[in-house]
């Protein structure tokens, strides 16, 4: 596991970048804890995506989509394991938070089971006025 990131950079992902950042959310797939992707897919959502690389490799990724002036939803946020708990998943979280102000977007939100990780980076379960978001599944995954 690394113990600094010094040489670690969040940037927007790049055409070139396809066919390492399918790679990477492989196992995440796998595990369920992302949708699959096919390379056609990963090219048109490319606008959405972020990465974090750690000396030349993809250990990080999250995606802004963006649903209307009013809403965006963190998506595909994952970190490679041996870099998890050195703050890439809040750095990729922050980019896409800022990603949404520089675009003017009124709420940012994040379905997850890590509801904690999000409470660190500012997240919360109300918003003001008591706004909260509900849901209902309609088919299994």
């Amino acid at each position: 596991m690394a113990t600094e990131t010094t040489s670690l950079i969040v940037r927007k992902a790049a055409e070139p970048d396809i066919p390492q950042l399918a790679e990477f959310i492989l196992p995440f797939v796998d595990d369920r804890k992302l949708l699959p992707r096919t390379l056609t897919e990963l090219r048109d959502l490319l606008d959405s995506f972020f990465v974090a690389e750690y000396e030349g490799r993809i250990v990080g990724c999250a995606a802004l989509e963006i649903y209307s002036w009013k809403l965006a939803e963190v998506r595909s946020l994952a970190v490679a394991p041996d870099m998890q708990g050195l703050g890439i998943g809040q750095k990729l979280v922050q980019a896409c938070v800022d990603r949404a102000r520089a675009e003017n977007i009124l709420e940012v939100m994040a379905i997850t089971s890590a509801d904690s990780f999000f409470m660190n980076c500012g997240f919360n379960y109300t918003l003001p006025g008591e706004k909260r978001a509900l849901f209902i599944q309609t088919r299994e995954l």
